[in-house]
């Protein structure tokens, strides 16, 4: 493989008497797109919150482009460039798409919101913005507020919000949950666009899009990889078949 930008080592992370994450090992490539898939509860979304810095775990280590970031707090994180999205929209409604990109532009530069009202005429803002925006398609509806767009398109800037942080590593946590089949669609050829230029941790349960998108899979079950390799290995491997695809995979 590659050489490593990420690698996952051995990370535990319990809640009480269940462990989330047990033992978890997992290593990106640059410029790869690895799915993370299993059942729900099997700790996928626990997984993404300790590589973003959101959650320490109880052990282990996590080494993002060589460097050990296991105790480093999630902004530092991002700073270093990793980056986010989540399965619930965190947008601020009541802004336009274009002024959400540019909140996000304005925390990569480490500037205070205090003085958003002044920065909203600042070409500095949004000129990366409204590219952040064209990166996703989104740059005809700059002007919409958010709560007005479809939520397709809100996912969509949720990735341009990511894009705009000039991530290296993008953490993508279930990014077409709620979607239909149109919208799904138009996610999966935007990820898809995006292979090669920024690796991607995918946490997705659409399994079209993970064996489309997808140069590895690593399978969660109960907090443990239980299988990890090329797609069509994965789905071949019984292991999975009977834990999480189904024998009919």
């Amino acid at each position: 493989m590659a050489e490593a930008l990420l690698t996952v080592s051995g990370v535990i992370k319990r809640f009480g008497g269940i462990a989330a994450s047990d033992g978890v090992d997992l290593s990106i490539a640059r410029g790869e797109c690895h799915a993370v898939i299993g059942p729900n509860g099997a700790g996928k979304t626990t997984l993404i919150a300790q590589v973003s810095g959101e959650l320490r775990p109880d052990a282990g280590r996590i080494v993002f482009d060589g460097a050990d970031v296991t105790h480093e707090p999630a902004p530092r994180r991002a700073r270093s460039g990793l980056a986010r999205s989540f399965q619930v929209t965190c947008l601020i409604p009541s802004f336009t798409a274009i002024e959400n990109a540019a909140l996000a532009i304005q925390a990569r530069q480490g500037h205070s919101f205090r003085f958003w009202r002044e920065a909203r005429g600042d070409r500095s803002l949004n000129e990366p913005a409204m590219a952040a925006l064209a990166r996703v398609g989104l740059e005809g509806r700059a002007n919409v507020p958010v709560g007005a767009l479809a939520h397709g398109e809100q996912r969509a800037l949720e990735i341009a919000l990511a894009l705009a942080l000039e991530p290296r590593l993008l953490l993508l946590d279930e990014p077409m949950a709620g979607m239909g089949p149109s919208d799904a669609a138009r996610m999966i050829a935007l990820l898809d666009g995006l292979k090669g230029r920024v690796a991607m941790l995918l946490v997705e349960h659409d399994m079209d899009a993970v064996f489309r998108l997808a140069d590895r899979i690593s399978v969660l079950v109960y907090g443990k990889v239980i299988a990890s390799g090329r797609p069509e290995d994965v789905r071949a491997d019984a292991e999975v078949k009977r834990a999480y695809l189904g024998e009919a995979a």
